[in-house]
């Protein structure tokens, strides 16, 4: 009876330790059909955006700004791409140089193309490419700096300041994981910066000298689909990282902030987000036409666009509205909006398809007085003669 008493206390004591130890335990959500674990993340800040619908599908301390290291120069790179001739040959301003950090070796007065310094920017990180480019575009360092706040506001970056145009430390320099995932989006709209995050390498020429550049964005060769975008580091700053990736048409981006593991980080988040989203083109419901009054057809034919490819949550279902009058007073033009399908998930509008008139129906003639009585008398005598 003592023996099995004390093995009965064991194992309650067993049981006990092992409670305790599981309640110290993160706990992550199960899976939902085919939908991935919530990853745990070394980052300190992350934040995963879809840019279609502008809704973020993951958040870990994403509004709190951080230093962004390297990250910024893709602001640098938005302005340089919305602000500059990519084929025009520049001179390097002396104020450029020299820069503490990475470069690609720049001297002052090199000549080089505003195409070839964003390649050294985006791909090899160069701080001198960066300040060569915020020098090309302003008079002074400060003066960037106000270009780049008023960019960031614009995007609706409103936790983030900007100070240095190459991500250099500098006090109040800093950005938040949401607010760097809504930058990348905006890069990722320019081609020519789509095209460089991507490249794993290239040739750029500067004063006569040809090198080539590599990425340092090894997330691209990770990470399936990844398409960018740009990597970043400083003592205060610590790993830093936007990236985009694409697969079956839905693109998402992905920011992390004080990183430890960061290209993982990245990898199971995409894995994650990736599980919750789908990509279709909506359907086609549109009417093929509308009834017209006191016209010289009876109908006229519609117009619109085709639906477009939208990305939807998993467990979401698309409902269609179509606004269209039961008919409409001739004349009616070609182009004049009739109507619209409207398109709807949730509680948000995924896309407004207006319906136009595919052609010119005219009002038909009204008789006069005259006519009007001799189609009436003609009706009453054939009438009588019957």
């Amino acid at each position: 009876m003592r023996r099995g008493g004390k093995c009965r206390r064991t194992a309650a004591l067993l049981w006990s330790a092992l409670l305790f130890f599981c309640a110290g335990m993160p706990v992550l959500a199960a899976p939902a059909g085919d939908r991935e674990a919530v990853p745990a993340v070394s980052s300190l800040s992350a934040a995963v955006y879809e840019p279609q619908s502008g809704t973020f599908l993951y958040e870990k301390d994403a509004h709190t700004a951080r230093p962004m290291a390297s990250t910024t120069k893709l602001m640098t790179a938005l302005l340089a791409a919305e602000c500059l001739d990519p084929d025009s040959s520049v001179s390097v301003p002396a104020a450029a140089l020299p820069v503490e950090g990475t470069q690609i070796g720049l001297a002052a007065g090199d000549t080089v193309t505003v195409r070839d310094l964003l390649a050294g920017l985006l791909l090899a990180s160069g701080n001198d490419t960066a300040n060569a480019l915020a020098l090309l575009m302003d008079d002074s360092f400060s003066a960037f700096s106000a270009r780049m706040n008023d960019r960031a506001q614009a995007l609706g970056m409103a936790d983030s300041h900007f100070v240095t145009p190459s991500g250099l430390d500098a006090e109040g320099h800093a950005a938040t994981a949401a607010d760097m995932a809504r930058l990348g989006a905006a890069v990722l709209q320019k081609p020519l910066l789509a095209e460089l995050c991507r490249s794993q390498t290239a040739a750029v020429t500067v004063s006569g000298r040809r090198m080539t550049l590599s990425n340092h964005n090894k997330l691209l060769r990770l990470c399936d689909g990844c398409i960018g975008l740009k990597t970043g580091f400083t003592k205060k700053a610590g790993r830093c990282l936007i990236s985009a990736a694409e697969r079956n048409g839905v693109t998402l981006i992905v920011a992390t902030l004080k990183g430890g593991d960061d290209w993982n980080d990245h990898i199971a988040l995409y894995r994650y987000a990736f599980s919750l989203v789908r990509g279709e083109t909506l359907p086609d419901v549109a009417p093929t036409a509308c009834a017209v009054a006191g016209g010289t057809a009876a109908a006229v034919p519609l117009t619109a666009a085709a639906p477009p490819f939208c990305v939807l949550k998993k467990d979401e279902t698309v409902r269609t509205e179509v606004e269209l009058l039961s008919f409409v007073w001739a004349p009616v033009t070609a182009g004049q909006r009739l109507g619209q399908v409207r398109y709807l998930a949730g509680g948000r509008l995924l896309a407004e398809l207006p319906l136009y008139a595919g052609e010119t129906v005219e009002a038909r003639p009204v008789p006069n007085f005259v006519q009007r009585l001799r189609r009436h008398l003609g009706q009453l005598f054939g009438a009588l003669l019957r």
